[in-house]
């Protein structure tokens, strides 16, 4: 117990590479929450549940985001705890795509494709920028790799939504976007399982490390 005290003490101040990974996380924090309100409000337009859903994922890597950003510059049990809020986050947002997949698939109305197809390219395009001001951070700590793999699953996820706004063109059939919904929710439980593993990982890794000198 004395061990974990120890370990929870935050540093007073932040070193240059803490400030650069604040920098980059304030970044795609915004970025996220406009892509989230952008995608969302073309989403409900376009009647396409997995733009919707991107939405939904663009918005909880926000939350997510803002958690990480408080985590700079705390100790490795603070970043593991946030970790864990992150991945239990992102599975509480897999079972409400879920819950709107079920309901869309009972509801009439036909998605838009090409809407979904250019909206969804958009988004990944986004996403990778994102990645590129991640990428020399994504092996640090335990909630950067939190957010390598929130932003990581989205531009693969967006990918797909676009093929599936293809799909929707081909077969004028809504039942390709309601598939990549579900596409949508088996990433996002994929990334929380993962997301919680590392976090509980670095959390035991910290608490068993000795923070005195040796006697």
């Amino acid at each position: 117990m004395s061990d974990e005290r120890e370990n929870d003490k935050d540093n007073s101040e932040l070193d240059p590479n803490d400030a650069g990974q604040r920098r980059a996380l304030i970044k795609v924090f915004f970025i996220n929450l406009a892509q989230a309100v952008v995608v969302g409000a073309i989403g409900a337009l376009a009647n396409s549940t997995s733009l919707m859903g991107a939405a939904l994922d663009n918005f909880a890597d926000g939350i997510v985001y803002g958690l990480s950003i408080y985590a700079v510059g705390h100790t490795v049990v603070a970043k593991a705890r946030v970790a864990g809020l992150s991945g239990t986050f992102l599975i509480v947002l897999a079972v409400g795509l879920l819950l709107e997949v079920l309901r869309r698939f009972f509801a009439a109305g036909e998605p838009i494709g090409l809407v979904m197809i250019i909206v969804a390219l958009a988004n990944a395009a986004t996403n990778l920028f994102c990645l590129r001001l991640l990428r020399s951070y994504r092996h640090e700590d335990v909630q950067l790799r939190a957010s390598w793999i929130f932003t990581t699953n989205d531009m693969y996820v967006n990918l797909g939504i676009a093929a599936s706004g293809v799909a929707v063109i081909l077969f004028q059939s809504s039942l390709p976007d309601l598939l990549i919904g579900l596409v949508v929710i088996a990433v996002a439980l994929k990334g929380g399982w993962e997301i919680l593993g590392q976090a509980r990982d670095a959390r035991r890794s910290a608490i068993s490390t000795p923070t005195g000198p040796p006697s």
